[in-house]
C-alpha cells in the first residue's frame, strides 16, 4: 500500500509544516485542483504546487478535477507535477491528453467518479501508469465512502490483469482506519486519505496505525 495525503485537509495555512510532518511516513502527496465548474468547489492552482515544490521530496501525484485539462497539463508538469490524473468525464479526448502527460515526463492516470463505470477507461489503461477511482463525489473532502464504488477496483483489477500491464489502482474519498481493510481487500494499490491523516492530532501516528492495518491482514 502507497499511502498519499490529500493536501485539501492540511492546514492551508501552514501548507509547509503539514507536509513536513508526513514527509517521511508517506509516498506521495495528493494534491486536488479544483475549477468550480468540472466541481461545485475551488481549491488551488499550480502556484500552491510550486510554493511547495522546493520543500518536498515527496511524488506530487496532482490530481486535475478541472474542465478540459489538456489546456493546463504543461503548466501543472512545470509547476512540480510527478504524476497527473484527468478525469475521463473532462474532456473530449482523454486518449490524446494522457499521451501529452507522458511526453511532459510526468506519470498519466486516469480518474472515474462514481457514477462513471470501470469498462469506460479499459481502452485508456494502455496509455495510463495508474487508475484512480474515486469513491465519494468529486469536490468536497470529509465525505462517507461509497461501497459500491470499490466493485469498480476489482473490475479495474481484474482487466489490468488480463492484459498484462502494470497499473496501480488509487481509491479517493472517505477511507480511514475502519474501512481501511476493506479498501485494500478490493484491490486497491494507493491510498488518498486527508482528513485521516491531515486531520489527525499525530499524522506520523495516524500513517502508522495504517500501515499496521495493513499488515494486520498479510498475517
Amino acid at each position: 500500500m502507497k499511502i498519499s495525503p490529500s493536501l485539501l485537509a492540511a492546514d492551508f495555512a501552514n501548507l509547509q509544516r503539514s507536509v513536513e510532518k508526513i514527509e517521511d511516513t508517506v509516498d506521495m502527496l495528493h494534491l486536488d485542483v479544483m475549477d468550480g465548474l468540472f466541481v461545485p468547489n475551488i481549491s488551488f492552482g499550480p502556484g500552491v504546487i510550486e510554493a511547495l515544490r522546493p520543500h518536498s521530496k515527496l511524488f506530487f501525484d496532482v490530481h486535475l478535477m478541472i474542465e478540459r485539462p489538456e489546456r493546463y497539463v504543461e503548466v501543472f508538469r512545470r509547476a512540480g507535477a510527478d504524476g497527473i490524473t484527468i478525469h475521463v468525464e473532462s474532456t473530449e479526448n482523454p486518449a490524446e491528453v494522457l499521451k501529452t502527460i507522458r511526453a511532459l515526463g510526468a506519470k498519466p492516470a486516469i480518474s472515474i467518479s462514481p457514477d462513471t463505470e470501470a469498462e469506460t477507461i479499459f481502452p485508456l489503461l494502455s496509455l495510463c501508469d495508474m487508475v484512480l477511482v474515486m469513491t465519494v463525489y468529486p469536490g468536497f473532502g470529509g465525505q462517507k465512502l461509497i461501497p459500491r464504488c470499490l466493485d469498480k477496483v476489482k473490475a479495474l483489477k481484474a482487466e489490468i490483469a488480463r492484459l498484462g500491464l502494470n497499473i496501480s489502482v488509487e481509491a479517493d474519498g472517505g477511507i480511514g482506519n475502519a474501512n481501511l481493510a476493506e479498501v485494500l481487500e478490493a484491490g486497491v494499490d494507493v491510498v488518498v486519505a486527508g482528513s485521516a491523516v491531515f486531520g489527525a492530532a499525530a499524522p506520523s501516528e495516524a500513517v502508522a496505525q495504517m500501515r499496521e492495518i495493513e499488515a494486520s491482514l498479510k498475517t
